[in-house]
């Protein structure tokens, strides 16, 4: 055996061990199976607009430099005009102006949805309510090959903001709410429930994401302990451990079986240690991305009652150090991507390690210090936006 995998196994082993520990710490009960959803409970709990509201307010960090950087952004803008659109085609690694429109105008009405929680301002909460105001009047549907994941992107933001609003500000008028849930539940929730087991891992944890988000803003429990089952499938065939075998698990219903066919899949990496990920060796960016998708919708379970961290936690702790090196520039072996990854990672990280660190107790160093490098924690521009403000260290919630 080599050094490097009695590292792999070691460092998994401990956190197989310390995953027991933790589980039997921090595992809340299963209450969204029978009981009411907890609002606001997408991604962002009450625990967390508290939290990051006082540390705003006495100017503690990291979280004033987050917010003072958010209100930097054209986001935060009060003047911020929103472009909605009927149809929304997206096209692979193209598209009209209105996919772009889309996703920029649910990430500033999550903006100001977040920026009123945590200043109170009701401009904000107002800006929020006109930009989601706009597109449920007029928005019917995506098309074209990105449907999916540009829906996802945009659904999960939509969500966020719209959980952030409904729950505390009581001027967004009932009639406009119900137009805004039916268009996530026509426009949104058709295109992030699609089956898409051979494409790219990233694209069905995004998927999920957005689907789990809008189940608890609708209140739709088919639809929730369905993200729950997809969730559970998915992340396994897409982050490896050794007790899985041989080769990573093909996701359900891909026609993926040979040693070959997984090869292949993995972008042309035939040796899997603990840790490693689907899109590794494609890029680490896609990595990032599946990493916060699978962060958001634990985190969205767990203020549900779900544990799906408790569930996955050596799996996604091995997986967040594994990448969290690399990205912060440790060399690459020959054995992995040919000795070559490449080191895109955006501010995915912060909901996964305030969960394993402040909630649990959990030491990821190499996680730990690349939030600290990458704080404060803006936006990729797609679905992932101020991670910083909201789940930055914290007390236990």
């Amino acid at each position: 055996m080599n050094a490097s995998k009695r590292v792999g196994f070691a460092l998994v082993g401990a956190l197989l061990a310390g995953g027991l520990l933790l589980a039997a710490c921090a595992v809340p009960e299963d209450r969204a199976r029978e009981a009411d959803f907890h609002h606001p409970g997408v991604v962002v709990g009450d625990a967390q607009l508290r939290q990051a509201k006082q540390m705003v307010a006495a100017g503690r960090e990291p979280w004033l430099s987050a917010y003072r950087a958010l209100l930097r952004t054209r986001y935060a803008s009060l003047g911020y005009t929103p472009h909605p659109a009927d149809v929304v085609p997206c096209p692979f690694n193209s598209g009209p102006q209105s996919c772009l429109d889309e996703r920029q105008d649910a990430i500033a009405a999550y903006t100001h949805a977040l920026l009123w929680s945590v200043n109170g301002r009701t401009a904000h909460a107002r800006k929020a309510v006109q930009i989601m105001d706009a597109w449920s009047a007029v928005m019917k549907k995506h098309r074209e090959d990105n449907a999916g994941l540009q829906a996802a992107w945009s659904g999960s933001s939509w969500a966020r903001a719209a959980e952030l609003v409904h729950a505390g500000y009581p001027n967004w008028e009932e009639p406009r709410v119900t137009r805004f849930k039916e268009m996530l539940r026509k426009a949104y929730l058709p295109a992030v429930r699609a089956q898409v087991p051979a494409h790219n891992g990233n694209w069905e944890l995004a998927m999920t994401d957005a689907a789990v988000s809008i189940a608890v803003f609708l209140e739709d429990r088919v639809v929730f302990r369905e993200s729950l089952e997809r969730f559970r499938a998915r992340v396994p065939a897409y982050f490896y451990l050794r007790m899985d075998g041989p080769r990573p698990m093909a996701p359900p219903y891909a026609a993926i079986e040979t040693a070959d066919q997984v090869k292949a899949y993995w972008f042309d990496q035939g040796t899997y240690v603990d840790g490693i990920a689907q899109e590794t060796c494609r890029n680490l960016m896609h990595v990032g991305y599946a990493l916060a998708a699978s962060a958001h919708i634990a985190e969205t379970a767990w203020h549900q009652g779900v544990d799906l961290y408790g569930e996955q936690s050596a799996r996604l702790r091995t997986a967040l150090e594994f990448h969290s090196k690399y990205q912060l520039g440790a060399e690459a072996p020959k054995w992995l991507c040919g000795g070559k990854v490449e080191r895109t990672m955006g501010p995915d990280l912060e909901v996964a390690l305030h969960h394993y660190e402040t909630r649990t107790g959990a030491k990821l160093p190499y996680t730990r210090a690349l939030v600290e490098k990458m704080r404060p924690a803006g936006t990729d521009e797609l679905f992932v936006a101020w991670e910083t403000v909201s789940h930055g260290e914290g007390p236990p919630a």
